[in-house]
C-alpha cells in the first residue's frame, strides 16, 4: 500500500544562530521541522500517525547521526509508539509546549521568537489537528536517551495545506 505521506522537506532552527539578552542563553536547544505532502484524498489523522510512524524520516536519532533505518525514534523505541501515543491538543496547548521549552532559560531574542512563529506557532494555529507525543513507558526509552535533557514533540495536520509537520524541540 502506497503511503498517503511523501517527504517534502526540513526546516531546523537552531538557537545558537540568535544572539540572547544577559541571563538567558541558547542552550544547545533546536527544533527540526519534517515537513510531509498529503496525499490528494489523506486518510483519517490517525492512519496519517500510523504512516508516518511507517516512514523512514520518522527513525532519527535527532543525536546529529542523520536518519537511519533504526529502531530507534528521537529518545524512543519506534516498536514502543504507535499512534495511540499521540494525544490531540488544541492550538493553544501545542503552542504552550514549544513556548514553555523554549523560554526555559530565560527570554527569546525577538528574531528567534518571529522564527518559532513562522515555523511552528502559526503552522500549529493553522493546522486542522494537532497532536503532541505522551508520556511514554520509562522501558520504551532507547540505551542512550538521555543525550537529550527535554524532548518534546508535535504532529500538526494542514489539510488546507496538504501537509503533515512533525515537530521536535530539544537540546543535545
Amino acid at each position: 500500500m502506497k503511503s498517503p505521506l511523501t517527504y517534502q522537506d526540513t526546516l531546523f532552527v537552531n538557537f545558537r544562530h540568535f544572539t540572547f539578552p544577559e541571563g538567558s542563553g541558547h542552550g544547545f536547544r533546536w527544533v527540526d521541522i519534517k515537513r510531509f505532502r498529503l496525499a490528494v484524498e489523506p486518510p483519517a489523522d490517525r492512519d496519517l500517525l500510523a504512516a508516518l510512524i511507517a516512514r523512514p524520516e520518522f527513525r532519527d536519532l535527532y543525536d546529529g547521526s542523520g536518519i537511519w533505518q533504526d529502531l530507534r525514534h528521537g529518545r524512543w523505541w519506534v516498536d514502543r509508539i504507535g499512534p495511540e501515543a499521540y494525544l490531540p491538543v488544541d492550538a493553544e496547548g501545542a503552542h504552550g509546549v514549544v513556548r514553555s521549552w523554549a523560554d526555559g532559560l530565560g527570554p527569546v531574542p525577538a528574531a528567534l521568537d518571529e522564527r518559532l512563529e513562522e515555523t511552528v506557532y502559526g503552522p500549529a494555529r493553522r493546522a486542522s489537528g494537532r497532536y503532541v507525543l505522551g508520556e511514554l513507558p520509562e522501558d520504551a526509552r532507547h540505551d542512550y536517551a538521555q543525550v537529550h535533557i527535554e524532548f518534546h514533540e508535535l504532529v500538526l495536520v494542514d489539510r488546507a495545506l496538504g501537509v503533515l509537520s512533525l515537530v521536535v524541540a530539544a537540546d543535545d
